[in-house]
């Protein structure tokens, strides 16, 4: 694939140390409760597709070495992009589930010579809203388990059937909504995916699957936000977030 560049601000010497970052931003999947032809990622938000808001976003980190987006065989819209620059910008064939993606990031990184202990930050292509505070937060709490952004559950937890009645409340105390970024080593996060998809055990985030492994992630504290475009719904309450955090 060919090596687009993405604009970086200048880095801030009392944010973080020379440990090496990468982040890698799943961006094949296509979208269908948008209901939209196009995939989310590449709606128009505030005049910018939110793929191109999320990566100015992340391109904020100091440190950052590089970014791998993971698009689809059939993606027509990234290469139309014009992406600022002078950041590395690279991007690789990703799969049909966002774990083959992931993990086709990761297998990238590690083509292009990036080691097993740098560090790698996953964060969602349709998560445009993550701001620099939380970035940062989540970077200083790395640790070999892994660490990710998430928001304590306020609201009343229930269960359902299957016919959509109460079977029972749930406590919410240490219940956490996860979000994205979710970090940890390169080697440590690729090895768990791996083992994953070896038992055939389902992964629905990068934390599923170090759990699985024994490990034990950290959460962050996040942002309401930090929101992911889901639902057609969504798209309103990104654009008064983006107009909130730029006003």
């Amino acid at each position: 694939m060919s090596s687009p560049q993405v604009m970086a601000s200048s880095p801030q010497s009392d944010c973080v140390d020379q440990e090496e970052l990468y982040i890698i931003v799943p961006a094949a999947g296509v979208g269908s409760r948008m209901q939209t032809e196009v995939p989310k990622q590449y709606l128009e938000v505030c005049g910018k597709p939110i793929l191109l808001h999320t990566l100015e976003r992340l391109s904020t980190l100091p440190n950052l070495s590089s970014m791998m987006v993971v698009i689809a065989s059939h993606d027509s819209w990234f290469n139309q992009i014009k992406w600022p620059s002078p950041l590395d910008l690279k991007s690789c064939l990703g799969g049909g589930e966002r774990f083959e993606s992931v993990l086709a990031g990761l297998n990238a990184l590690e083509a292009n010579g990036v080691t097993k202990n740098a560090w790698v930050m996953v964060h969602d292509a349709a998560r445009p809203c993550v701001d620099l505070t939380h970035l940062l937060a989540l970077y200083h709490a790395r640790n070999p388990a892994g660490a990710f952004l998430g928001l304590d559950v306020r609201d009343t937890m229930k269960r359902t059937n299957s016919d959509f009645r109460i079977v029972e409340t749930v406590d919410r105390q240490h219940l956490w909504h996860a979000q994205t970024p979710q970090l940890a080593p390169l080697g440590v996060l690729k090895a768990a995916i791996e083992r994953c998809i070896e038992d055939g055990v389902e992964i629905t985030d990068e934390t599923s699957a170090l759990e699985y492994v024994g490990l034990m992630p950290k959460v962050v504290p996040g942002h309401p936000m930090n929101i992911k475009v889901t639902r057609p719904e969504d798209l309103e309450l990104v654009r008064l977030f983006i107009q909130a955090q730029s006003s």
